[in-house]
């Protein structure tokens, strides 16, 4: 029996990748033993025997059945080479498609007969502790407030990963400077909240005294006499002129942390401006935008970005006259608000001196050029112009604070019921009861504060701060026995509730856990299911989606501002990102095909990425008008995420793309079969393109060295097929000449699998991949899923259950929710 090889692919991947083998109406009682060694022998030892090793593989050994781990492993690899058809190399002799058929269900069926092996042996989670994302936001939610105005963990040292992961234990390492950290922020985030005194609302109003950066103050002195507040540019440049606007008179800031209403009296200047648009790169259809952030004056330059400057509050600015614009913001104490113009123009500086080029003769100053001045007094230039600003505060809030009510409950802090009060704190805080050395530690920290004359209120802040510092809440420890396998229920609700929203359990998981119930794996997948409906969800999605996509990292290579404005003055890495999150989440919440993430007819975009990847909604949309879904039928050069601008952006370096780093990146996050890193020895490739030598020449010479061509043969045709994305996602058929100059070198998106399936172009490569691959992508995003959850890496013992989670997600259709649930209620998950 012959068979074509996408057709002999689709019986193996259906087949013989399952844990049951197919049987074949030719099959004979060849001796398994024999089958293995004839094969090997005739295709492998040439390169794999004990003295060559090509790879560091050795096979001239290797026989059935298997009895070791690491045998396991190598059965798997060879499995799967020889499934693609990667091996044999192209340019050795071939197997035939039934020797192929043969051997893999030998190989196969001794994989499942060995599954007792390591039964029982699979890997186990390092207790870990929290990631600074998930610090920050457990923090928000035992305290009921967002706390990233407090910038808690920016002195913290960097988060290491783990291949791009956040949450694996063995990365998350603790040294004596993040301990000192740990206490410092305790100490901030408790004082400021909860410590702060009691003080009535004062009131501020600024009419004038508004001074701008310093090459700024000429013209303002001149012109306006210091009476409005002007912003000029977007916040996101290198000149800072006039990118932040500042209360010169507020320097101090509010003196306590809470609630204050602001009141901005402000007017879009200019927006029908005859001047060129493309001066100021952009589009004055759009109302102008004003956003308020925090500043501190004691932190950096109040003209410059800060480490701490979250938006707090946004609105449209009238163009015809001045209005009041109000806003209801949280200042920490000290912090001082800040206006931005995030749809402004790029760079004001470049802006006047081109209106300077190109519109000096509009002016009655003397030609020999016009300054900020003149354009001031008798120009056009656009900006946002404030006149007034009005500060009252803090607002007190109903029924006391959100930090007063969720720590000390609805009644507030109460010194009869001190401890009953801190210890209840304590069990949110440690996700479990409190045993009685528990108690016995916060009630002794309580008792020595009173001891040491403080007051009641006092002496409960410092003990906050002592269970703030505690391991209990700063690890994901287990109080589960070591000899037991499965979790207990308070560290099973731990897992799901940091897996899910990066926080402690809800009121709800914790009673289940406190009965018991939620060790019924019913019980659990109702929990799984109400807890992914939550908006909190999203930390979940954003939190996986920066670690399988390395979404994280956009921003970590940014392109040249001169090279790619676009990419700074409209914010992208920011709807790069929400793009992925929002397809996503949409798969989840509707549990679409998996697959759909491969390749889709729609995806989610607002206006900057619609105008990004060139769709017809780039005419229509508008900013406000946020992220929509759109329609990519018959548009052959987006959908899934392999056509997404963020994953385009991450896996090129910010100046240029490699058919390599791009073709590693598919093998690592969408194939799951990561390649051996290169040898020390083996030279770096040019990824310029420019002129007539084109990267794939190059790389084809590179290939010819004997010790680069396996690796490269899986590698490089991967990433030609993504090769039509510059560094920033845009669609393109030529590679930029060589400094302008030059014949621009066409693009070849063509490739050929290792085992021989051809494309021809991108929209080609990925219906490849899902007629060929669909189904080893599924199961590297249930190993990524698993990895992410569970806080350590799958090991060739957890392959068992994978390969049963898979079975049930394609039984059930293959729904991105049903893969979800079906992860974080196996036994793996369940399983310390």
């Amino acid at each position: 029996m012959v068979l074509r090889p996408i057709v002999l692919l689709t019986i193996l991947c259906a087949g013989f990748l399952s844990p049951t083998p197919v049987a074949f109406a030719n099959e004979t009682d060849t001796d398994d033993a024999s089958v293995v060694a004839d094969f090997l022998g005739r295709y492998c030892l040439e390169c794999h025997d004990s003295g060559s090793a090509e790879g560091e593989r050795e096979f001239e050994s290797f026989k059935l059945p298997i009895s070791s781990e690491q045998q396991l492993i190598t059965t798997d690899e060879i499995i799967d080479q020889v499934t693609l058809k990667s091996m044999p190399p192209e340019e050795s002799s071939q197997p035939t498609d039934e020797e192929r058929l043969a051997l893999l269900k030998t190989l196969r069926a001794g994989v499942e007969q060995a599954r007792n092996l390591v039964s029982g042996s699979t890997g186990r989670t390092v207790m870990r502790r929290l990631s600074n994302r998930e610090y920050e936001v457990t923090l928000a939610t035992l305290f009921g407030r967002r706390v990233d105005t407090l910038g808690l963990t920016a002195d913290f040292p960097k988060e290491n990963t783990s291949h791009h992961i956040d949450t694996i234990g063995e990365s998350l390492v603790t040294s004596g400077f993040l301990l000192d950290q740990y206490f410092q922020a305790a100490s901030r985030l408790v004082e400021t909240r909860l410590g702060k005194p009691k003080m009535d609302p004062k009131s501020w109003h600024f009419t004038d005294n508004f001074q701008q950066y310093e090459e700024l103050t000429g013209a303002h002195r001149t012109v306006f006499q210091f009476e409005y507040l002007a912003l000029y540019e977007q916040p996101n440049t290198d000149t800072r002129q006039g990118g932040y606007g500042h209360i010169e008179d507020f320097l101090e800031g509010v003196p306590v942390s809470g609630l204050y209403d602001i009141e901005v009296n402000a007017q879009a200047m200019h927006r029908d401006t005859h001047y060129d648009p493309k001066i100021f790169r952009i589009d004055f259809s759009e109302p102008f935008q004003i956003a308020v952030v925090p500043g501190d004056a004691t932190k950096g330059h109040i003209h410059y970005p800060q480490a701490i400057e979250p938006i707090l509050a946004t609105a449209i600015v009238p163009d015809e006259q001045p209005e009041w614009l109000p806003f209801r913001v949280w200042l920490e104490a000290g912090q001082t608000p800040r206006f931005i113009f995030p749809n402004g123009p790029y760079e004001s500086r470049a802006s006047v001196i081109e209106v300077n080029r190109r519109y000096k003769d509009e002016f009655k100053t003397p030609k020999v050029g016009v300054s900020r001045t003149s354009l001031l007094r008798e120009g056009k230039l656009p900006h946002i112009r404030i006149g007034e600003v009005k500060i009252r505060g803090p607002v007190e809030e109903p029924h006391g604070s959100a930090e007063e009510r969720a720590v000390f409950g609805s009644g507030g802090f109460q010194e009869d019921h001190a401890l009953e009060q801190l210890f209840a704190f304590g069990q949110r805080a440690y996700r479990r009861t409190l045993d009685q050395s528990d108690r016995d530690r916060i009630a002794a920290m309580y008792t020595r504060r009173l001891s040491e004359d403080a007051t009641p209120r006092q002496a409960a802040l410092d003990t906050l701060k002592m269970i703030l510092c505690s391991p209990s809440f700063l690890y994901l420890s287990e109080i589960t026995p070591e000899e037991e396998t499965l979790l207990r229920p308070y560290d099973l609700a731990s897992r799901l509730s940091y897996a899910l929203w990066a926080a402690p359990p809800d009121q709800e998981l914790f009673d289940l856990a406190e009965s018991g119930q939620l060790a019924d794996p019913a019980v659990l997948k109702k929990q799984v299911q109400r807890m992914l409906r939550s908006e909190r969800a999203n930390e979940f999605v954003n939190g996986f989606l920066d670690s399988w996509l390395s979404l994280r990292d956009i921003g970590n290579l940014p392109p040249p501002r001169k090279a790619v404005p676009a990419y700074y003055a409209e914010n992208l890495p920011e709807s790069m990102k929400q793009e992925a999150r929002l397809f996503f989440r949409h798969l989840l919440d509707e549990n679409g095909p998996a697959t759909d993430l491969l390749d889709a007819d729609y995806s989610f975009v607002d206006k900057k990425l619609a105008k990004l990847y060139g769709l017809p909604e780039k005419d229509s949309m508008r900013l406000a008008d946020g992220f929509q879904r759109v329609s990519l039928a018959g548009n052959r050069q987006r959908g899934g995420v392999l056509g997404m601008a963020g994953v385009l952006t991450v896996s090129a370096n910010g100046v240029d793309t490699s058919p390599v780093t791009r073709g590693v990146w598919v093998l690592e996050n969408i194939l799951g079969t990561p390649p051996p890193p290169p040898p020390d020895d083996v030279p770096t490739i040019d990824a310029n393109v420019s002129g007539s030598t084109t990267i794939r020449e190059r790389l084809s010479k590179h290939s010819q060295d004997k010790t680069c061509a396996v690796c490269h043969r899986n590698i490089d045709p991967l990433g030609y097929a993504l090769e039509t994305f510059d560094p920033i996602g845009r669609w393109r058929i030529k590679y930029p000449k060589a400094k302008g100059k030059g014949t621009a070198a066409k693009i070849d998106a063509t490739g050929k699998f290792p085992s021989g399936e051809e494309f021809t172009n991108f929209a080609d490569f990925k219906e490849k991949l899902l007629e060929t691959r669909q189904q080893q992508f599924t199961r590297s995003l249930i190993e990524k899923l698993l990895a992410y959850s569970t806080g350590r890496h799958m090991e060739r013992a957890d392959q068992y259950e994978i390969d049963d989670i898979l079975d049930r997600v394609q039984v059930d259709g293959g729904g991105l929710q049903t893969m979800v649930t079906e992860v974080l209620t196996s036994n793996l998950f369940r399983s310390r």
